[in-house]
């Protein structure tokens, strides 16, 4: 999340998530996510809107007419290194290697949930990039070996498309609701409050806030910064 830095580096994490009866999506606290060694040096974050094209015959033109918002996309490459070079060796364990750490992640966004009949929703958390989805697709380059021909090396790209209850869909419509989520960027003159009350209609709600972006002095926000305004539950 943007705003004054706390000094603590967030790595990118893949938490496993839970689909009740009414289609609202939720972290699983009780399976454990999965946590890049390295952030990505990029992402992908990809929206778009799927338009009526059709033309009648005899007709030399026709207005694009709305059909519907098309999931989100956000897709990454990352690296996961067996070496120890990145990550210190834990004492008495060393590091795991890169075999037991592709099924980690695949466990999580690939293996099949037979007791759901699909593979896992899950979520991506890093820094204000907070996505609920499914994983699209997944490659693996494996760049590094030892001698014996166990990989020491691999680069994972990852696609995932976009998943939202059903209650989110519905609130799709009215893109200035307070139940979704909002990155506000602030300008000359804005206050915690004053944001609070733009969106919640409550100002209220600014002590949250602060503590959600980490906020050290958040009566002196800093023109440029962007702070995140998760949905009220």
């Amino acid at each position: 999340m943007a705003g004054i830095s706390t000094g603590l580096k967030k790595k990118l994490s893949i938490s496993p998530c839970t689909l009740d009866s009414a289609g609202n999506i939720s972290v699983d606290a009780s399976k454990k996510a999965f946590e890049v060694m390295l952030n990505p040096s990029a992402y992908s974050h990809n929206l778009s809107i799927n338009y009526n094209k059709k033309k009648t015959l005899g007709q030399s033109g026709n207005e694009s007419k709305f059909n519907a918002v098309e999931p989100e996309k956000v897709s990454f490459d990352m690296v996961i290194d067996g070496t120890g070079v990145v990550n210190l060796p834990i004492p008495g364990i060393g590091s795991p290697d890169v075999k037991t750490q592709v099924q980690q992640l695949q466990d999580i966004v690939y293996t099949y949930d037979g007791s759901k009949h699909e593979p896992n929703h899950v979520r991506l958390l890093w820094g204000s990039l907070i996505f609920f989805g499914r994983m699209e697709s997944m490659s693996l380059d494996y760049t590094l070996f030892k001698p014996s021909g166990e990989p020491l090396r691999a680069k994972v790209k990852l696609s995932f498309v976009g998943a939202m209850s059903k209650e989110e869909e519905s609130l799709k419509a009215n893109r200035s609701s307070p139940d979704l989520t909002h990155v506000v960027e602030v300008k000359a003159g804005d206050t915690l409050p004053l944001l609070c009350y733009r969106i919640y209609n409550d100002s209220a709600y600014y002590l949250d806030v602060a503590r959600i972006n980490h906020l050290v002095n958040f009566r002196n926000l800093k023109p440029g910064t962007k702070l995140h305004f998760p949905p009220l539950r």
